[in-house]
Order: C-alpha cells, then sequence, then structure tokens
C-alpha cells in the first residue's frame, strides 16, 4: 500500500497548524538573504508576511492534496508576480526568496520527518521532489506574469513618455505642470541647455533614418527621439557640448539630412526650437546628405519663409543668365565661388583649377547676361542672394 498520499496529508496538517511560526521564520530567512526585503521598501513587512502566509498555505495544501480550487495555485502566483513587478522588486530578488521559502518548508518537513519510522523516512527523497516541484511551479507561474506585467508597464511609461514629449514639441509646456511632467517622464532638469533635432525620413529606405541616441549617448549626450510626420523629431541635452559636436555626431552616424534648432535655456522653448529646426532642414535639398545647424542657413532660411520674394531676386539678378542655355551651369558655378572667395580671382581659378582669367571673363559675363556691373556691392549682394534662393529649388 502506498503510504505517501496520507503522509504528505498529515505533514502539510501538521505545518499548517503552525503557519504563523513558519511564517516569522521565513520571514526573517528572507530578510537575512535579501537587503530589498530587509529594508521594508519597496515591500513592506506586513506585505511580505501577508503574501508568505498565502503562497505557504497554498503550497501546503498542494503538496498535501487537499486543495480545493485547481486554478487557484496559479491565480495567486501570478498575481504575486504582478504585485511585485508594480512595485520595481527585481524578478531575481523575488525568485530568490522563492527559494529560500522552499528551503525553510523543506528543513521543517526533513525534522518531521526524522521521529517517522524508517518505512515512511524511506519516502523522503520523493516528498523532496514533491516539494520542490510545488516550488518550481509557483515559481514558474510568477515569473511568467511577472514578466508580462513588466512589458505592460514599460509600454504604458513609454506612451506616456512619447505623449508628454509630444506635448513639449506642440508648445503646451508653457502650462507648468505640463512642463514638469514630461521633465519627470523624460529624467531630465525643466532648465537646462537642449536643442531640438529633426531628421528627414526616406520613405523608401525601412532602415532610414539611423538612431544618433547611442552614439549620442557615448559623446555624454542625452537624447530622445520620436517619429513625427515623415521625419524623425529628437530632443538633445548639449548642455556645455559644442553645437557642432552634435552636427558631426550625426554625420558619423550616416545620417542623410537634418536640421538642429539653435540651443535653448528651457523644455518650455522645445516648441519653438522644432520649427526652427524644421525650418533649417527645409533649406537643404532633397538627397544632399547635409547635416546643418539653422544658424548656418539664416538666409536660406530666411528666403525659404518669403518664396515670392525668393524668386523675384533670382529673376532680378539671374534671369539672364538662367536663360543663358549651355553656359548657365558653368556661370552660375564660376559667380558662386568667386563670391565665396571674397570677389578675388586668383582664389576662385585655384578652387577651380583654371586661370585667372577665365575667372575674369566668366564673371564679366555674368555681369552682361544680368545687367549688373561686377563692381557693384548691391550687384555681389544680390547675386549672393539669387543663388542662395536658386538652392532652395532643388
Amino acid at each position: 500500500m502506498n503510504e505517501e498520499p496520507a503522509l504528505r496529508r498529515e505533514l502539510a496538517a501538521t505545518l499548517l497548524a503552525d503557519i504563523d511560526g513558519l511564517i516569522e521564520q521565513l520571514a526573517a530567512d528572507i530578510c537575512a538573504h535579501s537587503v530589498r526585503y530587509a529594508s521594508g521598501s519597496p515591500v513592506s513587512q506586513e506585505d511580505l508576511r501577508v503574501t508568505l502566509r498565502g503562497n505557504m498555505e497554498l503550497a501546503l495544501n498542494e503538496f498535501g492534496g487537499t486543495r480545493a480550487d485547481a486554478d487557484r495555485f496559479e491565480a495567486v502566483a501570478a498575481e504575486n508576480g504582478r504585485l511585485r513587478a508594480e512595485q520595481g522588486m527585481p524578478l531575481a530578488t523575488v525568485l530568490q526568496a522563492y527559494r529560500r521559502g522552499g528551503r525553510v518548508l523543506w528543513q521543517a518537513m526533513a525534522d518531521w520527518m526524522r521521529d517517522r519510522s524508517p518505512a515512511q523516512q524511506r519516502l523522503v527523497g520523493d516528498m523532496a521532489g514533491a516539494v520542490w516541484e510545488t516550488i518550481d511551479r509557483f515559481s514558474s507561474a510568477m515569473a511568467d506574469a511577472y514578466r508580462l506585467r513588466t512589458l505592460e508597464l514599460q509600454h504604458r511609461e513609454a506612451s506616456r513618455r512619447g505623449a508628454l514629449f509630444e506635448a513639449l514639441l506642440d508648445g503646451r509646456a508653457d502650462d507648468p505642470a505640463v512642463a514638469a511632467a514630461a521633465a519627470t517622464a523624460l529624467g531630465v532638469p525643466r532648465q537646462d541647455r537642449y536643442a531640438v533635432v529633426v531628421i528627414d525620413q526616406d520613405t523608401h529606405d525601412p532602415s532610414s533614418p539611423p538612431d544618433p541616441g547611442p552614439a549620442l549617448e557615448a559623446r555624454g549626450l542625452w537624447s530622445y527621439w520620436r517619429p513625427r510626420a515623415g521625419t524623425v523629431a529628437g530632443l538633445v541635452r548639449v548642455r556645455a557640448a559644442d553645437p557642432d559636436a552634435l552636427a558631426d555626431v550625426l554625420r558619423a552616424q550616416g545620417v542623410r539630412r537634418a536640421g538642429i534648432s539653435p540651443a535653448f535655456e528651457s523644455l518650455a522653448d522645445a516648441a519653438q526650437g522644432v520649427r526652427l529646426a524644421r525650418r533649417a532642414l527645409d533649406t537643404l535639398p532633397p538627397g544632399s546628405g547635409q547635416v546643418a545647424g539653422l544658424d548656418d542657413r539664416l538666409v536660406h532660411a530666411a528666403l525659404g519663409a518669403e518664396p515670392e520674394i525668393a524668386d523675384r531676386l533670382t529673376a532680378r539678378y539671374l534671369d539672364g543668365v538662367l536663360r543663358s542655355g549651355a553656359e548657365r551651369q558653368v556661370l552660375l558655378e564660376t559667380l558662386r565661388v568667386w563670391l565665396d572667395s571674397g570677389c578675388s580671382a586668383s582664389a576662385a581659378a585655384a578652387a577651380l583649377f583654371c586661370h585667372r582669367n577665365t575667372i575674369l571673363n566668366r564673371v564679366g559675363r555674368v555681369a552682361e547676361l544680368s545687367g549688373w556691373p561686377a563692381d557693384s556691392g548691391e550687384s555681389r549682394l544680390g547675386w549672393a542672394l539669387a543663388l542662395r534662393a536658386l538652392e532652395l529649388e532643388h
């Protein structure tokens, strides 16, 4: 006759009768092996004992075969897992507590078995297996629920962070409560030195744009990124960093086209930052591979904001050149290099690998076709602005 079921019921009943002492012993053992549990935060001592009582009763009833509800065992384990995830207790710490519980429970059972008959003591191995199988099942159900709840909480927090980030970029951070909530969710101070980056997203390239976050973090620059209307917008905590360093990191990461706002001192200014970063981006020709701050593109941004003015500039100062057919490209390129070289024919010739007289002849041809003299300050200013306006058309 198999004595094990009856022996297990008797043993479970004996330990249940002294469950208060068992819980105190187990609580002391867990706290002795875990600083987190011993601290009482985030799991209070009362919470710990209530949980231990419920778990121990279920484990002993499961072991003794006296449980009334087959589903309750897994349900309680899952509830424990969800609760500890919400409290932020590390899973490894919770699992260690379960193992400590198994050791204390088995030690109590082993002490009770010493007074049994030799025939019953031979059942110790089988009963040990049953104890640890019960602990393993409980731990597994708890851990599965813990991981699922952690994912749910992470998704909820990510959604909340994203919503508050959008609130910053939409200009709602003028409300101090919104600004404070966004700063807390993002983990940054409300007052510091920030910049906004807007990166163009290539719809034909699923991997576009690359994530610059890790590279920026390696340079000591915190950032947060979100897709936004055909672009990816990022808030970067630049602190004392040179704004050029931000552009350098983006270029090194293979970012093909991006605009960077001027630095600002408050999260409440993030909405203006995204507008200015977008203005900088809009001045860069598609596929140009350029990364630029607004301050480097102010003339382009000003002209882009007034397209009618830009059109009239090109018509007034370069109309004849634009209609010159085969000459057009070489004349425009020579004019651009000549102006960028401080109107020095020698410097322009060196840059274009030709004779200075060639430069002078081409500039003269521009003057002839445009009707503006090459030695006029207004001519040179008008040509420079018209060339910038032309860049915005491409």
